[in-house]
């Protein structure tokens, strides 16, 4: 879909629906929506008379304003209570809006930038306005032989019109950093949908090589056989139940700029498909196990955004991609193994395998000397008990990277809670006979997870992201279909943007 930015008044434009936003209970309507009221004889004004549409939140509504506009369609779009609203129902209002434009089969929408008649800049309202579209419309079918009634035809088009030609720039720029961030986020969401037939370690690789050939930065992929030579014992580990091979995949994203930052490195778990090993998941439900690479497809989706925007921060990516599976090779509970920052470690359960990954990781992570580290993970389903499906859990060393992650979750939309780094919780990973354990058993599972990780972490900020129950949408929400949601995209991409913006690169 193409996304244009323009300035022009409204009555005069082409395209076959207009959305305009209404606020539940509203005593007047916004600038946009008063000016296509005006120009069709009081049409909105009158559906909102008969209380046929209230402007309850995402609820839609279609007009047809005749030939008295050059606009086919008026559709209606609830923004929900005036004080409720924030920038993330911005979001989830257009991409109501953009589904409804699409049922009617059109191919072109208007998005007036005053639609909700809210005071934010044009840059933040073409962001949110861009990403609400984009990421609302995403459907996966690539396994679809037909349509299915899953949508009518594409959007082709969608145009934001500003009023004024104060905001122009500002709208262009914030729509054409949203568009480059949500085509990443699509990106892992394709990654994250695919089987894990499809979407191997090796598929993971060559979407690595791809975004680096595209954007001309560095890319590093390690076979079993070279992650061993450099002492990864835990991930080589995990690998080698598998007849998949594993992949350690590094992208290094450096910016053309005369006094570059120290990096900062970010690691996605990637266990492309996870049947815990000998310690084997119960078979209902087992075929979401193809998203425990959603770290891994999120980290793959930002650093081609911050190529794509030439952002001005050294970004590394590490994806250590693998699946766990059962058989005669595979590690087994009561195993010791040593992972490459020396450690020993005592497997109580094979399906405590993504903190294995991320061990050496982290210790991989070292050698760039970072600024910081932060790893994304479907690690635990104690973080769902914990947190439900509504925010991800955030563990932290250093308290200004927690603090900066938490702005960017508001930003975002993207919720993060912070938990709890205790040393009483790492007395549960306390072993007989090695260093440490690799679970600490049930109680605070998602704490004691990255109690573990810490272990590895060195003395950077560092912070664990557990997205267990934020990766996957089991109904839709909004702007974020069934399915994959790319989480963790959008909320690295705005924590970097941040970052530059605060050191002044």
């Amino acid at each position: 879909m193409k996304i244009r930015v323009k300035k022009g008044p409204l009555a005069a434009e082409r395209s076959d629906a207009v959305v305009a936003g209404v606020f539940e209970g509203a005593k007047k309507l916004s600038e946009a929506a008063a000016a296509l009221d005006r120009a069709t004889g009081g049409l909105i004004s009158a559906m909102l008379t008969s209380g046929d549409f209230t402007g309850k939140l995402h609820k839609t509504a279609a007009l047809y304003p005749e030939k008295k506009l050059r606009l086919k369609r008026i559709v209606l779009v609830g923004l929900g209570r005036e004080k409720d609203f924030t920038r993330d129902r911005l979001r989830g209002a257009a991409s109501a809006a953009a589904c409804a434009v699409r049922d009617l089969a059109v191919t072109s929408m208007l998005l007036p930038l005053d639609f909700a008649g809210i005071q934010l800049s044009a840059y933040d309202t073409a962001r949110a306005l861009v990403e609400g579209v984009m990421l609302g419309l995403y459907q996966f079918k690539e396994y679809k032989t037909k349509n299915n009634g899953t949508g009518g035809k594409p959007l082709t088009l969608c145009t934001l019109l500003a009023g004024k030609a104060a905001g122009l720039a500002g709208a262009k720029k914030g729509a054409a950093q949203a568009e480059a961030v949500s085509r990443a986020v699509c990106l892992a969401r394709d990654l994250v949908n695919r089987p894990s037939n499809t979407a191997t370690p090796e598929h993971l690789a060559r979407a690595a090589k791809s975004i680096a050939a595209q954007h001309g930065i560095g890319c590093t992929v390690l076979g079993s056989r070279q992650a061993q030579k450099l002492g990864m014992g835990a991930f080589c580990s995990v690998a080698r139940g598998s007849n998949e091979p594993a992949r350690f995949i590094v992208l290094d994203y450096k910016p053309r700029i005369k006094k570059p930052a120290p990096a900062i490195v970010l690691i996605g778990k990637a266990i492309t498909f996870d049947s815990g090993g000998i310690s084997i998941k119960p078979a209902q439900g087992m075929e979401e196990m193809k998203t425990d690479m959603a770290g891994g497809a999120a980290v793959l989706g930002v650093l081609q955004a911050a190529a794509a925007l030439k952002l001005a921060a050294h970004v590394v990516g590490i994806i250590p991609a693998t699946e766990n599976m059962p058989s005669g090779h595979a590690l087994k509970p009561g195993d010791i193994i040593q992972a490459m920052s020396g450690k020993t470690i005592e497997i109580i359960s094979t399906d405590a395998e993504g903190r294995l990954i991320l061990a050496d990781s982290l210790t991989y992570a070292q050698r760039y000397k970072p600024a910081a580290i932060i790893d994304l993970a479907t690690l635990t389903g104690a973080c769902i008990i914990a947190l439900g499906h509504a925010a991800s859990g955030l563990m932290s060393t250093d308290e200004k990277l927690i603090k900066k992650i938490q702005a960017a979750a508001e930003a975002t939309g993207e919720k993060v809670w912070p938990l709890p780094l205790y040393e009483e919780y790492a007395e549960q990973l306390k072993s007989d006979v090695a260093d440490l354990k690799n679970t600490g058993g049930r109680p605070a599972g998602a704490i004691t997870a990255g109690c573990f990780l810490k272990e590895f972490a060195g003395a950077v900020p560092w912070a664990h992201i557990d997205i267990a129950g934020t990766a996957w949408a089991a109904k839709p929400l909004p702007y974020r279909p069934k399915g994959a949601s790319g989480v963790g995209v959008r909320l690295l991409m705005e924590l970097l943007e941040q970052w530059v913006e605060a050191t002044g690169a």
